[in-house]
């Protein structure tokens, strides 16, 4: 069986909007926030960032995965956590 291409992905999703809101669907619907806390500096160091996000444990399917903002999709530093309540609006990169 030939793997498909990600373009053939996306095709098949409609769109690449619709691509990349299914696999947050899949991946993220469901899953429950287990802890929370800010980077630590040795992954800080690791990863090259100055900026610390707010990162959140999640746990589906007997699976735990770490969900953390970056500034940009290229992963250059940490990034700020928007939210709509409106007694905690923003996590701030610290």
């Amino acid at each position: 069986m030939k793997t498909k291409t990600f373009d053939e992905k996306v095709k098949e999703a409609g769109s690449l909007k619709n691509y990349w809101t299914n696999q947050a669907k899949d991946n993220l619907v469901g899953a429950k926030i287990i802890k929370v806390e800010y980077m630590e500096q040795e992954v800080l160091d690791t990863m090259m960032w100055y900026k610390s996000p707010l990162c959140m444990l999640l746990q589906k399917d007997n699976k735990r995965f770490w969900v953390y903002p970056s500034m940009d999709d290229e992963g250059n530093d940490g990034g700020a956590l928007f939210t709509s309540l409106d007694k905690y609006s923003t996590a701030p990169t610290l």
